[in-house]
């Protein structure tokens, strides 16, 4: 039997259509036309079925169906964040506008797990680009309440493996950065915390692959820091930037920066300058460098301030030197005479947070004064009139 097909005709082998070609098929096995027509009738049948969803169509149902669910206080996760930008509901928030931190990535109702006192605490999380901002939740306000706000730059994240218990949730998670004490957070689904764990992830490498452009960096702009409102932002950057190769505690703890300004230290081994940032918190003096670019901040060294003193050295040129017993002397050059009026009126002060008793000797007791031998001879002067009324 001749082969035959319902399809259109075409020229060339490239331009047979899928129908077609399983007629031809089948034609060489001597089946009868019917059997060839019910076999395309089955297989066109059967696509014509419809199909499942993929994945990524079921994903994005997904996340628009969280989306407008209501997450808190009444409000969906959409109208949340968009509430966020508003600023109007953080309290004590710190820091340049949230639109400068670009699109919402993701944001979740998460709870804080407190070790000590073994009490957990809602939060509120907010995944930008490059940062994640922390929040707690204020109830009676209805109010978030600003936590800090942390670079994925220097963000550690990772899965924490506990046995099951029903009144917590198991699917917890632990972030750390040099820049705080490491959190435990508990999610409430495992879908939760995967799409946590996907989404941080993700946005530290494309972070990595696609580095900052200095127009995007605040340091761009405060650096040289020479007028007292870039002082005032570039206290509140170091608190919330990346530190790189940081070593000791997070400087967080190291207190509130009382002062800050770029100088240059004299080296005099390399014969030339070394441009750095020197920041005064309460006990310690920290020294920080730049890179070129002005996008990165790494860590050079901390002084503590009871163990250093500033002695002028060139006052015409703006130098003075730092010494003590525990370190090389280093000698500083300031740019701005307000700068190196303030360095030497904060180092030569003496140490505020000793607390050193000096024992003073007690006054002496001054002798009681004699009265003189006519003195003491003379009668008294009585008034007569008080005795009597004393007697009677």
């Amino acid at each position: 039997m001749g082969c035959c097909s319902v399809t259109q005709r075409h020229t060339g082998v490239d331009e047979v259509g899928p129908d077609e070609i399983e007629l031809l098929v089948l034609s060489g096995d001597n089946l009868g036309l019917g059997e060839s027509r019910l076999s395309m009738s089955v297989r066109n049948s059967r696509d014509e079925q419809p199909q499942p969803p993929s994945c990524c169509t079921t994903e994005r149902q997904l996340d628009q169906e969280v989306t407008n669910t209501v997450l808190l206080w009444g409000r969906s996760r959409e109208e949340l964040q968009h509430r966020l930008y508003s600023q109007r509901s953080i309290q004590g928030w710190e820091g340049q506008h949230l639109h400068m931190y670009g699109e919402i990535i993701h944001s979740s109702l998460v709870s804080l797990q407190n070790s000590c006192k073994r009490e957990t605490t809602e939060h509120f999380l907010v995944l930008f680009k490059s940062h994640l901002l922390l929040l707690s939740l204020d109830h009676n306000q209805q109010d978030f309440v600003y936590e800090g706000i942390l670079p994925l730059s220097g963000l550690s994240f990772q899965d924490v493996s506990v046995a099951p218990d029903a009144s917590h949730s198991p699917h917890k998670f632990e972030i750390s950065s040099p820049m705080m004490v490491s959190r435990v957070y508990s999610c409430p689904s495992a879908a939760e915390l995967h799409k946590w764990k996907q989404c941080i992830e993700d946005r530290k490498y494309k972070s990595m692959m696609q580095p900052t452009s200095p127009s995007h960096c605040p340091l761009s702009y405060l650096l040289p820091c020479d007028e007292p409102w870039k002082k005032e932002e570039l206290k509140t950057h170091l608190l919330q930037a990346p530190v790189w190769q940081w070593e000791g505690s997070p400087i967080q703890h190291m207190g509130q920066p009382e002062y800050i300004s770029t100088v240059h230290i004299i080296d005099t081994l390399r014969q030339g300058l070394q441009e750095r940032l020197m920041v005064l918190f309460p006990q310690d003096v920290l020294l920080l460098s730049v890179d070129n670019k002005r996008l990165k901040i790494r860590y050079e060294g901390r002084l503590a301030r009871r163990s250093i003193k500033a002695v002028e050295r060139s006052p015409e040129r703006l130098e003075f030197e730092l010494i003590g017993e525990l370190v090389d002397p280093l000698q500083v050059s300031c740019s701005y005479l307000e700068d190196y009026q303030n360095w030497l009126f904060q180092l030569q002060q003496p140490d505020r947070s000793s607390r050193v008793t000096v024992s003073r000797a007690a006054p002496p007791i001054m002798p009681k004064l004699k009265r003189s031998q006519k003195e003491s001879q003379e009668p008294k002067i009585t008034d007569h009139r008080f005795d009597n009324n004393r007697r009677s």
